[in-house]
């Protein structure tokens, strides 16, 4: 009985760490695009209900910038979230600042899912998939999508074709240890995602296979991509 007690003390859990101190200069809109609508509700709200409704994560933490005007009008209060305004002035520190608010209730073992504040499409079968193919394994993982069309690069105004051969789309979450992953971020300059930072300690994550769903609102005309996407699951 005793050895099953510690057993469950020491089991790790699943932490959702949402950074969303962005202004998402491309939308071309004044509001930040994770407070831009689709069907009434914020997309940061719609992010943060995928988390709140997936049983198997203990705790969603949304992380803002300190001077944030938006978020209590946008996103609801609810059991199992909190705000956390210690944003940075990049992804990499809003991250970091993040984690390093929330680590003195956090274990060393804990599994940490970063997701993008404007992937409102993320499902709970996503989810599943990435918490069931990661398993048990060191590093992590994330959700990501097999480059499927043919890939050009334009070098000094010329135009290359390059193989698409072992390519992949980022998408998020990328779930790391919590120990690990702040290691990761202390080491790192500036990335643009926990991965790179992972991949640059020495450590080679999972790819796990996404959905288009999971699109990052990043363009105007994506925000309609993400509509019909919502729209189509409810």
């Amino acid at each position: 009985m005793q050895e099953n007690t510690e057993q469950a003390l020491h089991t790790p859990r699943y932490i959702a760490l949402i950074p969303a101190a962005g202004v998402g200069s491309r939308m071309g809109s004044s509001t930040p695009k994770q407070y831009l609508t689709i069907n009434g509700q914020s997309l940061l709200q719609h992010t943060v209900n995928a988390f709140l409704n997936f049983s198997a994560i203990a705790h969603t933490y949304v992380v803002v910038s300190h001077e944030d005007g938006f978020v209590d009008d946008f996103l609801l209060k609810a059991p199992g979230l909190t705000v956390l305004k210690c944003g940075g002035a990049t992804r990499r520190d809003t991250v970091r600042q993040g984690l390093e608010a929330i680590s003195s209730h956090s274990d060393h073992q804990d599994w940490v899912l970063v997701h993008d504040a404007a992937r409102p499409g993320l499902t709970a079968e996503l989810l599943q998939k990435l918490l069931s193919k990661v398993g048990r394994h060191e590093i992590g993982g994330l959700l990501a999508m097999p480059v499927v069309d043919t890939m050009k690069r334009v070098i000094d105004g010329k135009v290359q074709t390059i193989s698409r051969d072992g390519l992949w789309l980022a998408q998020t979450p990328q779930m790391f240890r919590f120990k690990m992953l702040c290691d990761a971020l202390d080491a790192a300059d500036q990335v643009t995602d926990e991965a790179s930072a992972i991949e640059a300690a020495g450590h080679s994550p999972l790819l796990i296979e996404g959905h288009a769903c999971n699109l990052k609102v990043t363009l105007p005309a994506d925000l309609e991509q993400a509509k019909r996407y919502l729209t189509a699951t409810k």
